[in-house]
């Protein structure tokens, strides 16, 4: 499977990276974990360096409708932090652009370590919600 993720409830952290060619229902199953988590608020740092994609555009249209539905369910969206080389960012475009329609800090960047610490900052951290201890462990896939 080219597409992992952590859901960390402690950190509440979401990390999802790509490896290999990354298929439609590998990313609704991946968006089916970050609801089924309640880590929508979550900081989110997905990372498409090694990524790639064979999903036409209409595949592509139908998860920024699904992402885009999920923005006006009236839940917080964590900040976002994007990684994607140059060659990717055009085929990322449309989607990145629906994603920043949510009322939340969002970036892209060329480098994961960077994208992790400004997810790390003290600005960013400071937005999370309170710490649920109902919450569940992480999950991880």
């Amino acid at each position: 499977m080219p597409l992992h993720w952590t859901i960390d409830s402690r950190l509440q952290i979401f990390v999802a990276t790509c490896d290999g060619n990354v298929e439609l229902a590998e990313v609704n199953e991946m968006i089916d974990a970050v609801v089924g988590a309640k880590g929508l608020g979550y900081r989110k740092l997905f990372d498409g360096t090694n990524g790639n994609t064979q999903m036409s555009a209409i595949e592509m249209l139908g998860i920024g409708v699904r992402l885009r539905a999920l923005q006006h369910e009236g839940q917080d969206h964590g900040a976002l932090a994007v990684v994607a080389p140059d060659d990717r960012y055009v085929m990322l475009s449309r989607l990145l652009g629906i994603l920043a329609a949510a009322r939340r800090p969002m970036r892209v960047f060329k480098d994961a370590g960077k994208a992790r610490k400004w997810l790390d900052s003290p600005p960013i951290r400071a937005s999370l919600p309170a710490f649920d201890d109902a919450v569940a462990l992480p999950v991880r896939c």
